[in-house]
């Protein structure tokens, strides 16, 4: 959420910056009924003031002449009552309208019109070369019998999959190994977190009210399956002030994520690289602002030595203002190169909310003792999510007899084994 005072003192370069976005948002609106909404304070005040004065003078006038002030003091009290609903209706307005406003785009920000105009920053090793045809992995996993497509759809319906012995192992594997990583080696605090959140939680990350069809619900409780770990590991904090020394705050959490997917129909059908349900390690982060873009570079550092242990070939692309998410100022896409699909593969989405976030669940730090809280800034990426990694790991490995060689960080986590045959 955007400060209502950075609106109100710099409307025009609020305006410039939805037009780089391509986005809308009621600017004008929020100005007007916030214009309102001061016109009411100070009306609410005065007749504060009157009323006080009134009061005072009931005990130094004459009896006979009280009735008719007490009288006046009930009508401005009832008169109070009145501007004071008509105000909390003019806030509630206003805040409901800031909802739908999105970050301003961070400095470090390339300016594009759409993701054609996004800039590859680096790529990490080779696309590899086969001298075979590569399979994509919806061939490749239902012949090694790890992967059932068919008996997903049956339970589920489409973008439902199955995975199946050493299938179920590999995610297993991957997810074990991504955790460690980032625990003993980058300093995260694991977390395990609930699945199902409060509707404010979903609003404080910013996805409520913006991408509620994409959203899965239970109705009776008004409780929200996540669409990530960052929904529960940013709001942890909700309502809080923290202490500057506890800065950064660096969790990390495995967790199942649920998506409708609805803006993607059509695209990405075949196989398992869009989907409903998928499992997905996530890295969150608590930041003070001076401090919060040299975090974001550490975090999307963590996310690629995780390609890097798994020896896939990837790439870092910066998004411009034209492919922005809603609710990131600054956002980098890590992609795995997947050989049998020939295609790169956003396995990472790296993003930076400065205080966006944090406004809206109300975090907030506190230098020292009797300082004036500050908004932390708050950043997430996936670290890495599944199942596309599955998909690069089987498609880079894949042997010419069919098999997948695994990974040699994966092979302590599945027992020593150290290919994927196939299973009867």
């Amino acid at each position: 959420m955007l400060d209502l005072k950075f609106i109100r003192e710099n409307p025009e370069l609020v305006k410039h910056a939805l037009d780089k976005l391509g986005a809308a948002a009621p600017i004008d609106e929020i100005l007007n009924l916030d214009a309102q909404r001061r016109d009411l304070l100070a009306k609410v005040e005065a007749v504060k003031h009157e009323l006080n004065l009134r009061s005072k003078h009931i005990g130094k006038t004459p009896h006979q002449d009280r009735e008719a002030l007490i009288d006046e003091t009930r009508r401005l009290g009832d008169e109070i009552k009145a501007l004071d609903a008509q105000l909390q209706q003019i806030e509630a307005e206003i805040n409901q309208l800031l909802l739908l406003v999105p970050n301003m785009p961070h400095p470090r920000t390339p300016i594009g019109k759409d993701e054609s105009e996004n800039v590859v920053l680096r790529t990490w090793g080779q696309p590899k070369e086969f001298d075979f045809d590569p399979k994509p992995h919806w061939e490749l996993g239902p012949e090694l019998g790890i992967l059932d497509l068919e008996r997903g759809a049956k339970i589920s319906g489409s973008r439902f999959f199955v995975l199946r012995g050493a299938g179920a192992k590999l995610e297993r594997a991957l997810i074990s190994f991504m955790l460690d990583l980032h625990v003993n080696e980058h300093g995260y605090t694991e977390i395990w977190p609930p699945f199902l959140v409060r509707r404010e939680c979903i609003v404080a990350t910013g996805d409520l009210p913006k991408f509620e069809d994409n959203l899965y619900r239970d109705e009776e409780d008004d409780l929200w399956l996540i669409p990530t770990a960052e929904v529960p590991l940013t709001n942890l904090y909700s309502g809080e002030i923290l202490e500057a020394g506890r800065l950064p705050v660096k969790q990390v959490a495995y967790t199942p994520c649920f998506r409708r997917e609805r803006a993607a129909a059509g695209r990405d059908t075949r196989g398992i690289k869009r989907v409903h349900q998928f499992d997905k390690v996530e890295l969150v982060k608590h930041t003070t602002p001076e401090t919060s873009d040299e975090e974001l570079d550490g975090l999307v550092a963590d996310a690629e030595n995780v390609l890097r242990r798994l020896g896939l070939c990837y790439r870092v692309v910066q998004m411009c203002t034209g492919d922005l998410s809603f609710k990131a100022s600054l956002k980098y896409d890590l992609e795995a190169w997947a050989p049998g699909c020939g295609e790169w593969l956003e396995v990472s989405s790296c993003s930076h909310f400065g205080d966006f976030q944090a406004r809206r669940a109300n975090i907030r730090y506190r230098t020292s003792r009797g300082d004036r809280p500050r908004f932390v800034h708050t950043m997430n990426g996936s670290g890495v999510a599944l199942p596309r990694t599955v998909i690069a790991i089987l498609e880079t490995f894949q042997q010419p007899d069919g098999s997948v060689a695994i990974p040699e960080v994966l092979r302590p986590y599945m027992g020593g084994m150290e290919r994927i045959t196939a299973q009867v």
